[in-house]
């Protein structure tokens, strides 16, 4: 069975994507004969639509273009001599950097949260993932179905009934939770004379959706823009084909299937057996023998945890000198070792003027000190619900390790639902999503992970350096922000400086918040209703 929606269009809709998507029938296509900025635009807005990428185009962008430019366009045209270009350049001269040059934008949809966590992984990539913060899974298909993964090898085993029937119970419930928590909401923070009602109505809407997200199964089906290059390319495909969920595999051929249209020679090496082969089998190969070798050596225990836990394993006692050294020897003719006696010599008082004015004044939290702050790195071992892990699994400079999602270390259910009256109802569904995952496990260790909700937790580590932290920490302590990063991210700021003992890079991380926050969009709903109003009025006087 094939477990994706095909999408339909009109003969004169199918017309104009022709020319601009690269298929019209699978759920991953690349964006071909657009300005960038209409690319770039694009995949902004596709983040925060339920809508496909196609559909999206049709409905809020083509009015705007002008198309009779494009009538006759063919996108393989001049890549035959574009490849030849390519294989003297990388096959005689081994210049890899050549395919950095080249990119794609890639739309890839109904993709699982298994999946996606998957296509994130690479550093030098950019993404911009559908949010279950603001657009609701309450809506079915153009097929009738709910928004979640069918497996096809559950699906054609004797579990196939009963995962489609657990799984449209969940949705049912959270379809059914939403509009509750809605009006919960709307009551217990009324609009106030400063708030226009759309503004206010989002925010609810927001507050309501972070309320009942928990219940979503990672089974849920995301849509995903990727921006990279043919090396980022060529690096993930021969990191998915290694992959064991057969989701993976299959989701890396649609997609090589479409980049082969826009950029054939930058991934010419990952069919070659003595290239790409070995590369994927050196990967499957490394990850089999570690895998084997700890289950000999260890007791395969994965010890339940009832809470949260945020835990800095590993850091740099003295890793505020190492700053102030990489600071000394960037900004003066002094050796290392010389700005090392330097600085051992000075007063704290001096060491603390010299990283505050590396520092200087941070007017807001995108203003950030130079990379001196590399000298020294955190890794922290962290237990949360796996929604807070998605997001911030996204941050790519760190380094994030992650162990296979389970129902064994427990999920909380959140505070407003208990007082909403709902906690029951939240429970059943995560008591279900638990029956499932144990049902499958034996058969399908990996795919049991589908069924798992997104408030359970998994066990991670992440490992940054001060400057990545201190980007990660004033970006997620934000008010806007989920509550469940938020409290987190105001760990790691609280273990940095009293744990590791980094009172001064603690406290150069001047935009971290910590302040209460009752509807977390409300303060980014204002800001973006006065944008709207502003360039409305602008247009007004320009007309």
């Amino acid at each position: 069975m094939h477990p994706y929606v095909v999408e339909e269009f009109t003969a004169t809709e199918r017309e104009i994507l022709r020319r601009y998507f690269t298929n019209l029938d699978e759920p991953v296509f690349a964006l071909v004969n657009l300005p960038e900025v209409v690319k770039g635009a694009l995949f902004a807005r596709y983040s925060r639509s339920a809508k496909s990428l196609r559909r999206l185009f049709l409905d809020e962008f083509v009015g705007d273009l002008d198309l009779e430019g494009d009538l006759t366009v063919d996108a393989t045209v001049g890549l035959d001599r574009a490849d030849e270009l390519y294989q003297k350049v990388f096959f005689e001269y081994g210049d890899d950097s050549v395919a950095q040059l080249g990119g794609v934008h890639l739309a890839c949809e109904q993709a699982s949260n298994v999946l996606t966590k998957v296509l994130e992984w690479g550093r030098l990539m950019s993404y911009l993932e559908q949010s279950t913060r603001y657009l609701a899974y309450d809506k079915r298909l153009g097929n009738g179905l709910y928004r979640y993964y069918r497996a096809p090898e559950i699906l054609e085993s004797s579990y196939g009934a009963r995962y489609i029937g657990d799984m449209d119970r969940i949705f049912d419930t959270y379809g059914e939770m939403l509009p509750l928590m809605i009006d919960y909401f709307a009551k217990k923070f009324p609009k106030t004379a400063e708030d226009s009602d759309f503004a206010w109505r989002q925010a609810i809407r927001a507050k309501a959706l972070d309320s009942v997200r928990g219940l979503l199964p990672a089974s849920s089906m995301s849509n995903m823009g990727i921006y990279g290059s043919g090396q980022g390319y060529e690096q993930l495909l021969l990191r998915m084909r290694a992959h064991p969920l057969p989701e993976v595999r299959e989701y890396s051929e649609l997609m090589l299937t479409e980049l082969r249209k826009v950029i054939p020679s930058f991934l010419r090496r990952v069919d070659l057996p003595e290239r790409g082969g070995e590369w994927s089998a050196y990967l499957e190969d490394s990850r089999g023998a570690t895998q084997t070798m700890l289950r000999e050596l260890f007791d395969s225990v994965n010890v339940a945890d009832d809470r949260d836990r945020v835990t800095l394993v590993e850091f740099d006692p003295a890793g505020e000198e190492r700053v102030l050294e990489a600071i000394t020897f960037s900004q003066s003719h002094l050796s290392h070792e010389e700005a090392r006696r330097g600085i051992s010599g000075l007063s704290e008082a001096d060491k603390t003027a010299i990283m505050a004015s590396y520092v200087g004044e941070r007017r807001n939290r995108r203003y950030k000190p130079g990379r001196a702050f590399e000298a020294t790195s955190y890794r922290f071992e962290i237990t949360s619900d796996y929604g807070a892990f998605r997001d911030l699994q996204r941050h790519r400079m760190l380094t994030v390790e992650w162990q296979p999602l389970t129902t064994n270390l427990g999920a909380d259910i959140p505070e407003p639902i208990v007082d909403a009256g709902l906690a029951e109802r939240f429970q059943e569904c995560l008591d279900r999503s638990a029956a499932l995952y144990e049902l499958l496990y034996d058969e399908f260790p990996l795919q049991a992970q589908y069924a798992v909700s997104l408030a359970f937790r998994i066990r991670y580590v992440l490992h940054m350096n001060a400057r990545e932290a201190m980007h990660l920490i004033e970006l997620r302590s934000g008010p806007q922000g989920h509550p469940s990063y938020r409290r987190i991210a105001h760990e790691l700021h609280r273990q940095i400086r009293e744990v590791a003992g980094h009172e001064r890079i603690a406290g150069s991380m001047t935009h971290v918040d910590t302040s209460d926050v009752d509807l977390e969009r409300l303060a980014a709903e204002r800001a973006a209703e006065t944008a709207r109003q502003r360039r409305s009025q602008l247009t007004n006087e320009v007309g």
